[in-house]
């Protein structure tokens, strides 16, 4: 149980409901083991038709990550522990929701970032609204882009995903319909309706089906050429490099929000995107998260991000390396190492 999270039989649906507004429903361990817990009990529960996963009403945002306080107390305090604690409950949670056998749907209605990103992309529907703020910011804090986003990223078009992996650059609702990362766009005036249609037992292909009236221009199609030409190079020091010697003023914004985030994790990014073709399953991908995330946090460049950006907020981070050059092969090799027996990620049992 938690109290950051409901989670309850309402109608003909499943409704998990996110009830942390002062951390914009940010994602602590007993809130994915509680969702996890629903999802399992409801999987074999013939009155649940679907899931919704939604936020609090009249609370801002739908998801802001995860429980970053705790990773960085525990990299500090008992060597990852807790962090790994969380990481694998976290992971079989986006691992459930993406082999769910039964409709689920996300109501992307606010700030979806982080671990609100990987409990809304494994859902079958994805609803994005005027309000959705999506963005994978990993790179401003030491961390990498996780809960599947090693999956997610790399499959949408031209270079979009890498685009989003090393800027953090922050999409609206109708930029994610645009990438494929929202499944439908509507007013978020429109959602009470839909969900208590979905409750009276209306099926979810039907309400989600009917027209919603337009959607704004996505401001990322204007710059999808752009996108996919300097963000092309299969190295980070090709992508700067490609970046610095474009004159437009849009490249120099995006060059600049690339240096700014942590070296290190950029490249485990984009090694990320190339380990992606050998994952034959979601699982296999998951598991591969979880030896980086392992590492990751305890990094020095994790701990430094956390200050710079939550504990200080001097927005000053001291990357080491510093730079892409200073990032080895061999120190990226280690990241993505299998891990010591007994310590690998795996699936709940009876989940595949």
């Amino acid at each position: 149980m938690s109290e950051n999270v409901t989670t309850k039989i309402d109608g003909k649906v499943g409704r998990i409901t996110l009830t942390r507004p002062k951390a914009l429903h940010s994602l602590t361990l007993d809130m994915c083991e509680a969702m996890s817990a629903a999802l399992l009990e409801w999987r074999g529960d013939d009155a649940v038709a679907a899931v919704i996963i939604e936020h609090q009403p009249d609370t801002r945002g739908f998801c802001a990550g995860g429980d970053v306080a705790l990773l960085r107390n525990s990299a500090i305090e008992d060597g990852g522990q807790r962090g790994r604690e969380f990481f694998h409950a976290e992971y079989r949670l986006n691992h459930l929701l993406f082999t769910y056998p039964k409709p689920n749907v996300a109501f992307m209605d606010g700030v979806t970032m982080g671990g609100g990103v990987g409990i809304s992309q494994p859902c079958k529907f994805r609803v994005a609204t005027e309000n959705t703020r999506f963005a994978m910011p990993e790179g401003a804090i030491g961390l990498f882009p996780d809960v599947g986003a090693g999956w997610y990223l790399p499959r949408l078009s031209g270079q979009i995903g890498k685009f989003l992996a090393l800027t953090g650059a922050r999409l609206d609702g109708a930029e994610c319909l645009w990438t494929g990362l929202a499944t439908h766009y509507l007013a978020a005036e429109a959602l009470a309706d839909v969900k208590a249609r979905l409750v009276a037992g209306e099926s979810i292909f039907e309400v989600l089906g009917k027209d919603v009236g337009d959607v704004p221009q996505a401001r990322i199609a204007s710059n999808a050429a752009k996108i996919d030409r300097l963000f092309a190079g299969e190295t980070l020091e090709e992508i700067e490099a490609a970046l610095a010697d474009d004159d437009s003023e849009w490249a120099a914004k995006e060059l600049n929000a690339v240096t700014t985030k942590c070296p290190t994790t950029a490249k485990v990014a984009l090694r990320q995107f190339a380990e992606n073709a050998h994952c034959a399953t979601f699982a296999d991908n998951m598991a591969m998260e979880y030896r980086i995330a392992a590492r990751m946090i305890m990094r020095p460049d994790f701990a430094e991000g956390v200050r710079a950006v939550l504990v200080d907020k001097d927005n000053a981070p001291q990357w080491s390396p510093a730079t892409a050059e200073g990032v080895t092969q061999d120190m990226v090799d280690a990241v993505f190492a299998p891990l010591p027996a007994g310590e690998e990620w795996t699936p709940f049992p009876d989940v595949s």
